[in-house]
């Protein structure tokens, strides 16, 4: 009967060309290797190797088995890698992207989530920006997340969306909330705006430069700073308006800024929230449930796709 032990041995002959140089490989006595050959040749009635000077050479039956133990070496190192994830899913460590305003939205009930089904296991919700997380996937640090895209497509990657956050105009200035914002009274606001860092690339600028390009114009903003809850507070203040994903507006505003409202944009604007990870990736079982919960959680409160 064929063994994983003697396919190995095999291999190692047919790649190093002598069974001297398969047992210095493989870190075994040159007479096991030789033994593991001969018992592989009785078991399937063919000679694999001729022996040439110090070497030996392939036969064509050792030819024919070398694909075949390649791919069953192969089976038996993916069920070793998929028994060893289940185990990690259950005392290792759990790491999945997140985009920067997540905290308000689900964060410590998806973190609540995991733990309920997998009590053993260490949580890293990683990100500050979508931008930022999208580095991570590209660089290999992360294997998903969930973010913002501003366009559903990235060369390279595979852009699942699953929600809608709505962009609305928050300030504490009633006349300014009577009806939706156009695009040329964006253009006429004062605006805090936070994300700084990442201005050139946060999915919300990008949306709103989008919005005011046939105007010919861009956002101006009066105050950047980098967390989203400074600029509700400052819009609370009275000392300028943003726009900030409605899922931030239901959560901040009442805590922060009692005193401010939001309206839409015209035409309607919206954050598309998206599963991301590389192309033709296998996903871990880890990673594979952080999709499926924080998927489930976003959908909730956003506008699911």
């Amino acid at each position: 009967m064929l063994s994983l032990h003697q396919l190995r041995c095999f291999l190692a002959v047919y790649e190093q060309g002598s069974l001297t140089a398969a047992a210095e490989h493989l870190g075994y006595a040159q007479p096991s290797i030789s033994e593991q050959i001969r018992s592989l040749e009785k078991t399937l009635g063919v000679q694999l190797f001729a022996r040439i000077g110090r070497g030996v050479v392939p036969t064509a039956a050792a030819e024919t088995l070398r694909t075949h133990a390649e791919r069953t070496i192969e089976s038996a190192e993916e069920a070793r890698r998929a028994v060893q994830a289940v185990t990690a899913l259950e005392t290792g460590t759990v790491r999945f992207g997140m985009f920067g305003t997540a905290r308000l939205y689900a964060g410590a009930a998806l973190i609540a989530d995991v733990l309920e089904r997998h009590p053993g296991v260490r949580v890293e919700l990683v990100g500050q920006n979508s931008s930022d997380v999208y580095d991570d996937l590209r660089r290999g640090r992360i294997e998903a997340a969930m973010i913002a895209v501003p366009q559903v497509h990235s060369e390279g990657m595979s852009v699942t969306p699953v929600a809608h956050d709505e962009l609305v105009y928050i300030s504490a200035n009633a006349d300014r909330l009577r009806s939706p914002v156009t695009a040329h009274g964006l253009a006429m606001a004062s605006l805090v705006m936070a994300e700084t860092t990442w201005r050139a690339n946060d999915s919300t600028r990008i949306v709103l430069r989008q919005m005011l390009h046939e105007t010919g114009l861009n956002p101006q903003t009066r105050i950047e700073v980098e967390d989203v809850e400074t600029a509700v507070e400052l819009v609370g203040m009275g000392l300028a308006d943003s726009v900030v994903p409605r899922g931030v507006a239901d959560q901040l505003l009442p805590r922060l800024a009692p005193r401010a409202g939001f309206v839409a944009l015209r035409p309607r604007q919206v954050d598309t929230l998206a599963i991301v990870h590389r192309n033709r990736a296998t996903l871990s079982p880890a990673t594979r449930l952080m999709i499926e919960l924080a998927t489930a959680r976003i959908q909730e409160i956003c506008e699911p796709i």
